[in-house]
C-alpha cells in the first residue's frame, strides 16, 4: 500500500483497488496500481490545486492471475473485501471526517462488490467500476451501499467479450456498464483493459473528478 497525500487532514481519499495480475514484482508500472494510483494524484491535484485529497494504491489482497481459474471465480474477492474494510475502517479512525471514493478496476470491482454492503456504515459516497467483468451482482441496488455507483468501460477494452454469466461459482454476472444493472456510466473513452489511469485519457479525467466528488462535471456514456 502506498499513500500519496496527507491522509490525516484529506477531506476526501480516493482508494485504487486493482485488478488481476497485480503484484509487488510489477507495483510501479504505470499499468498498475502503483503507477496507476500515482498518475489520479497528479491529475487530482491538477485539476483542484487546493483540495484536500489522498489517495491509497492498494495491494491488500491476493490478486489473482489473469490465466489462473481464480480470476474465473470470487473467492479472492471475498479475502479481499475483509482487506478492504479493515483498511477504511482504520483510515476512519485516523481521520474521521474524510469521505472516501473507492475505484475499482476489473477484478477489483469484484472485490468492491463484496465490500460494498459491509462498508455501508463508512462514509464511502463514491464507488467507481471499470474495465469490469461483473460484481456477481444483478443491479446496482443489490450492492447495499448508499455511495453513488459508477461504472465504465472503454472502447478498446478485452472485457466486453467477457460472458457476463454467473453458474456454479463460475463468473461474474451482470456488466456494470450496461443500462440494465444501473449504474451512473461515465465515460471511459478508447483505451486497451490497462489505460484506465493512464495520464491524459478521458477514463482517467473522470475518475479524477469522481474521487473530487465533483459529479456534475463528470462526462456519461
Amino acid at each position: 500500500m502506498e499513500v500519496l497525500g496527507d491522509l490525516k487532514h484529506a477531506d476526501r481519499i480516493a482508494v485504487v483497488v486493482p485488478g488481476a495480475d497485480n503484484s509487488l514484482a510489477n507495483y510501479d508500472s504505470p499499468k498498475f496500481v502503483g503507477g496507476g494510483g500515482r498518475a489520479l494524484y497528479r491529475h487530482v491535484h491538477a485539476t483542484a490545486p487546493g483540495a484536500r485529497v489522498a489517495v491509497i494504491a492498494w495491494l491488500g489482497y491476493d490478486s489473482p492471475s489473469t490465466l489462473s481459474t481464480d480470476a474465473l471465480t470470487s473467492g479472492r474477492a471475498e479475502n479481499g473485501a475483509r482487506s478492504l474494510e479493515r483498511l477504511l475502517t482504520g483510515v476512519h479512525r485516523v481521520n474521521g471526517r474524510a469521505r472516501f471514493a473507492l475505484l475499482c478496476h476489473s477484478y477489483g470491482s469484484v472485490v468492491c462488490g463484496k465490500a460494498a454492503r459491509r462498508l455501508a456504515p463508512l462514509p464511502v459516497d463514491e464507488i467507481a467500476l471499470f474495465g469490469s467483468p461483473g460484481t456477481t451482482l444483478r443491479h446496482v441496488s443489490d450492492l447495499g451501499t448508499p455511495a453513488r455507483v459508477w461504472a465504465g468501460r472503454a472502447k478498446g477494452d478485452w472485457v466486453r467479450y467477457v460472458p457476463n454469466v454467473r453458474f456454479a461459482g463460475l463468473g461474474f454476472g451482470a456488466d456494470p456498464a450496461s443500462p440494465g444493472f444501473g449504474a451512473l456510466r461515465f465515460d471511459a473513452g478508447t483505451g486497451p483493459h490497462s489505460g484506465y489511469l493512464r495520464p491524459g485519457s478521458l477514463a482517467l479525467r473522470n475518475l479524477a473528478l469522481i474521487a473530487l466528488g465533483r459529479d456534475t462535471e463528470v462526462t456519461h456514456a
